[in-house]
């Protein structure tokens, strides 16, 4: 699975006129599934995003993770995560999780955040959705659970 998590101080999700999810303070996740994932990487990708420590302590050192701040994530799913370039200019998207198992997965994800006592919000899977966000600092950070 890849995920690129930004810090944020608010992001939503519209899908046409209607409010998704929102979140104020935390995390934006946008997650791509690859045809090769398993539950089990949806399961380190949760306990990564966890227990990130990339919010600012007294010091203004990146000491202190979600629960330490009250943030919450809000989940999107992004298959175009899994885009490969390397031969033209026009994405690839044959390494992506197709339909239900992709969703499962993704859900997988959101599900595993929550019992770690994360609030979460989640986009709508498959959905055109609108992602606004407020990066904070920026913080973008990427994670792909073959390299970690």
């Amino acid at each position: 699975m890849r995920a690129v998590v930004q810090r944020v101080s608010r992001a939503s999700v519209h899908v046409g006129a209607e409010l998704v999810a929102a979140i104020e303070g935390g995390l934006l996740v946008l997650v791509g599934v690859s045809v090769d994932d398993e539950e089990h990487d949806a399961d380190l990708l949760a306990r990564k995003i966890a227990g990130l420590r990339v919010f600012a302590d007294a010091d203004d050192a990146m000491n202190l993770g979600l629960a330490d701040v009250g943030g919450a994530v809000l989940v999107v799913s992004q298959f175009t995560l899994l885009g490969d370039v390397s031969k033209g200019r026009r994405p690839s998207f044959v390494t992506a999780a197709r339909g239900e198992r992709a969703e499962r997965l993704y859900e997988r994800v959101a599900s595993q955040l929550r019992e770690a006592g994360v609030p979460v919000g989640t986009g709508r899977f498959g959905a055109a959705m609108a992602v606004e966000l407020v990066n904070d600092g920026p913080v973008t950070i990427l994670i792909d659970t073959r390299r970690t």
